[in-house]
């Protein structure tokens, strides 16, 4: 009876495919039983503590959407420009870099103010956003990112630049937006399902109806 009770005991390294198990006390056995898979990007997923997502933004932001602009604008001619400096027409340009950059902070805080835990390196975040700019495009800051670029493309006068917005836009448009929404509906289902009929995917009509 006391055998019995004891046939089968906790896993020992419940972490692997395989457990050991004690049959009985005197009697050690490897059995071939499966546990639950666990996924390598669940074991190896990256932790962003809070206060340090804000410098990684912010260092990722002056990388990709302030250096690369200003490194390919040196591969053509600078079109508006003097020997070394913008003309007037140029600099208005900068407001559509403000503007651009302005949504980019938007979107940023509403995502550092939805995680006070922080986040996990992954490409589908735990939470449906759909406030703030949310409310009027699914992709807010895709679209300020295009309008940061062409604000650059405008102050520089550079075909270069302007080459590389049409680059970024079909990336985003053909591969990245298509593959982020896929993830997204298969996490949230239905909410998401609704959320997309009622907000379009860059710019259009929103059926505030469907609120």
């Amino acid at each position: 009876m006391v055998a019995d009770l004891r046939k089968y005991q906790a896993c020992r390294y419940p972490t692997t495919r395989f457990c050991l198990y004690y049959r009985e006390p005197t009697d050690l056995e490897t059995l071939m039983v499966e546990t639950p898979e666990i996924s390598k990007s669940e074991e190896h997923k990256v932790h962003i503590p809070r206060w340090l997502a804000p410098i990684l933004w912010g260092l990722g932001l002056l990388l990709v959407h302030g250096v690369m602009p200003w490194a390919l604008s040196l591969l053509t001619v600078r079109h508006g420009w003097g020997e070394k400096s913008p003309r007037i027409l140029n600099w208005f340009a900068l407001i559509l870099v403000g503007v651009g950059a302005a949504c980019i902070l938007w979107v940023l805080v509403l995502h550092f103010l939805r995680a006070p835990q922080g986040w996990e390196m992954e490409w589908t975040p735990k939470y449906l956003l759909q406030r703030g700019p949310y409310a009027f495009t699914r992709n807010p800051t895709y679209l300020a990112e295009l309008v940061l670029w062409f604000g650059w493309a405008l102050f520089y006068g550079s075909p270069a630049v302007l080459i590389g917005i049409l680059g970024l836009s079909a990336v985003i448009h053909f591969f990245m937006v298509p593959f982020e929404e896929r993830r997204l509906e298969a996490r949230f289902g239905e909410a998401y399902l609704q959320y997309k009929n009622r907000v379009p995917r860059w710019v259009g009509k929103i059926r505030w109806g469907g609120i």
